[in-house]
C-alpha cells in the first residue's frame, strides 16, 4: 500500500529513516513526530472547520434552493390541474363527436349497402325481363 502511494520501495523508505536517525538522532526523533503529528492534527482541525463553515453558509442555500423547487412543483401541479380542468370537457366533446361520426358512418355504409343491393336487384330482374322478352321476341 505505501508503494503504490508513495512511489517508492520498501528498502527505500528503510534507508530514509536510517538517513534520519543518523542526522537527527535517537533522542529528537520522537520530538519530531510529536510536533508532525501536532502538525496533521491542527491540519485535520482546520480543513473540519472549513468543511463546517461551508456546510453552515451552503445550507441556507440549498434551504433556498429546496424551498424554490417546491414552489416550482407546487405552481406546476396547479397549472397541470388546470389545463385538465380545461381540457376534459373538450376530450369528452371530440369522444362525443367520434361516437357520432361513427355511428354515421355505420348508417351511410348500411344505406349504401342497401342501396347496391336494390340496384343489382331492379338489374337482375331487368336483364332477366330482357332475356325473356328476347326469347319470345325470337320464337
Amino acid at each position: 500500500m505505501i508503494h503504490s502511494i508513495l512511489f517508492i520501495s520498501g528498502g527505500e523508505i528503510v534507508l530514509v529513516l536510517i538517513l534520519a536517525l543518523l542526522f537527527f538522532g535517537a533522542k529528537s526523533i520522537p520530538d519530531i513526530a510529536r510536533v508532525l503529528g501536532k502538525g496533521v492534527r491542527e491540519f485535520r482541525k482546520a480543513t473540519d472547520e472549513i468543511k463546517r463553515e461551508l456546510d453552515t453558509h451552503t445550507g441556507d442555500i440549498q434551504k433556498d434552493i429546496n424551498q424554490a423547487k417546491s414552489s416550482i412543483q407546487s405552481n406546476t401541479n396547479k397549472i397541470k390541474s388546470n389545463i385538465d380542468k380545461a381540457t376534459n370537457p373538450i376530450k369528452a366533446g371530440t369522444d362525443k363527436l367520434k361516437e357520432d361520426v361513427k355511428k354515421a358512418t355505420s348508417s351511410v355504409q348500411k344505406e349504401a349497402s342497401n342501396t347496391a343491393d336494390q340496384v343489382n336487384k331492379t338489374t337482375a330482374t331487368k336483364s332477366a325481363g330482357d332475356k325473356k322478352e328476347g326469347t319470345e321476341a325470337k320464337s
